[in-house]
């Protein structure tokens, strides 16, 4: 049974790319393109991980993590942050924030698949 994974990514580009990463590992994808959107995916359930774009428009990306982090129905979703920051402080603040995993973009796809499946087994 594929597993169902939420992307929470304002950048179309960027969107396209992950979407065809997971769609041909075997993911099934949900798309939001705004924290908020997303966040109310979650609460419809049946989402397996969260992929959160850090910078997001109103909502960043890390305030979201924290948000789910606090929620008690979604604290134990499993979160990778995904930014364009490479700095160690970068990391260490979605680290902070309640993310499980980082990754930086461009996206390496074998790094990215390699971290969603560690996380969902």
């Amino acid at each position: 049974m594929s597993k169902n994974i939420l992307v929470i990514e304002d950048n179309p580009d960027n969107m396209d790319l992950v979407d065809e990463i997971l769609k041909d590992a075997g993911f099934k994808v949900f798309q939001a393109t705004r924290a908020e959107d997303g966040i109310e995916r979650l609460h419809q359930g049946g989402i397996d991980l969260v992929l959160m774009d850090v910078s997001l428009p109103e909502m960043d990306g890390l305030e979201a993590t924290r948000y789910i982090r606090a929620d008690k129905k979604l604290k134990s979703m499993p979160i990778i942050g995904l930014s364009a920051h490479a700095m160690k402080s970068d990391k260490d603040a979605a680290m902070l924030a309640g993310c499980d995993d980082y990754r930086t973009k461009p996206i390496d796809e074998n790094v990215l698949l390699q971290a969603i499946n560690r996380l969902l087994s």
